[in-house]
């Protein structure tokens, strides 16, 4: 009892219900949007190309849209955008179910894209907002914990209860949304969260005018190099799964029975040893930590580029997942470090361009695999993952020379 009550005081009660919120969301929402394709094909008459392409300007749209969402939040406060996003999320759930044209199916693809990518945004700044920093770490990685912890359940909870890909299912997930928002909004009333970007415990800061956030960001080259290493990142982990489904079906037998298993074995290494990890690894710097997840997700790309049986590729997945662990929270620990407290949002936003990798991959992946096949293929993403160490050295440095400089003008300032 006494080490729950301990749990609890270590973060603020809207981190956790933010994360509690985000596994229930998570859960519903896994039961649908992961069925898109299937649901459209078989209540309209679109063309599979048609399809793919109101799939994909989701995210297309939450690229850039976390970007700006992260300055509106800046400018105009976290509470009533986020609550906002969430309910424009519920109603283009509602939408997909309602509407059949394609130009209305593509408008509500979009639109939720878009409002996805406030609400993560924006939700990561609050987190960030009401964390004391030397905590924000581990709420990151709790928080990439519930989001795997709602993505394994979700579609494994939607098949049992016959619902996976439905327009029940797509219903649940809008009216889990609406309700997530109603709670949010009360418990931010009853903690007295107001629209500020300002951290707690530090009194309230200015909140920059827009020139003023783009003076800030066009000069930050340690922003621009982290950003950078983060694109290239991302291009490895998001082709993993496009390019390797296609690798295993073309050349392994039984490959896209196996390719089902290592996705499994994905999201189980997640949920196993994100904690004893992320506790493990917390005494080593930021940039200790994504060195040795973007080498572990290197050499798991070696690994797929080398393997011949099922339990070779399984246990490369396993080493590769283990550098997914360590890098996706350490990358937001990263931007909150360098961040100014009244532009987290911002900072967080521009971050989001780094998910410019999960088109990039796929596309160069997809390339590669075509004219030189896997072992290449697989060869050449082990290399830009420790290419990407290049680019967050350089912002590390960068950043540490900055704080040099400051500590030396406050010195010679008293």
């Amino acid at each position: 009892m006494n080490k729950l009550k301990q749990a609890w005081g270590a973060y603020h009660p809207v981190v956790h219900l933010l994360m509690g919120g985000t596994v229930f969301v998570m859960l519903t929402q896994c039961m649908s949007l992961p069925f898109l394709a299937i649901y459209l094909s078989e209540t309209t008459t679109l063309s599979p190309a048609y399809i793919g392409v109101i799939v994909g300007a989701g995210p297309l749209a939450g690229t850039f849209g976390g970007f700006v969402g992260g300055i509106l939040s800046d400018l105009f406060g976290r509470r009533k955008l986020m609550i906002l996003s969430m309910l424009m999320m519920a109603i283009a759930f509602a939408c997909f179910i309602v509407f059949s044209q394609p130009l209305a199916l593509l408008f509500i693809s979009l639109a939720l894209g878009l409002a996805a990518s406030f609400y993560g945004t924006i939700s990561k700044a609050m987190m960030g907002d009401l964390t004391p920093e030397d905590k924000r770490f581990r709420v990151f990685s709790n928080r990439y914990l519930a989001i795997n912890l709602g993505v394994a359940i979700g579609p494994v909870l939607g098949a049992f209860l016959g619902i996976a890909g439905s327009g029940t299912a797509f219903l649940l997930t809008a009216i889990s949304y609406v309700c997530f928002a109603v709670l949010l909004a009360i418990a931010c009333k009853k903690y007295a969260i107001v629209d500020t970007t300002a951290k707690q415990g530090e009194g309230e800061a200015e909140k920059p005018s827009l020139g003023k956030m783009w003076q800030v960001l066009s000069r930050d080259v340690v922003l621009l190099t982290f950003v950078f290493g983060g694109i290239l990142l991302v291009t490895v982990h998001g082709q993993m799964s496009v390019t390797l489904s296609q690798y295993l079906r073309e050349n392994i037998e039984e490959g896209i029975a196996l390719f089902g298993v290592v996705m499994s074995v994905n999201g189980m290494t997640v949920l196993l040893l994100q904690i004893p990890l992320t506790r493990l690894v917390e005494r080593f710097s930021l940039f200790s930590r994504i060195a040795g997840g973007a080498i572990l997700m290197a050499v798991g790309e070696v690994g797929f580029a080398t393997s011949s049986s099922w339990s070779w590729f399984i246990a490369a997945m396993v080493v590769f997942t283990l550098g997914e662990i360590l890098i996706v929270p350490a990358e937001y620990a990263q931007i909150d470090q360098i961040s100014p407290a009244n532009m987290r949002g911002t900072y967080y936003g521009a971050q989001s361009i780094s998910n410019l990798g999960s088109f990039l991959g796929p596309w160069a992946g997809g390339m590669v695999l075509s004219a030189y096949g896997g072992p290449a293929m697989f060869l050449v993403m082990a290399g830009l993952a420790l290419v990407s160490l290049i680019f967050y050295r350089l912002g590390q440095r960068l950043h540490e020379k900055k704080q040099q400089r400051g500590s030396v003008v406050v010195e010679t300032a008293s």
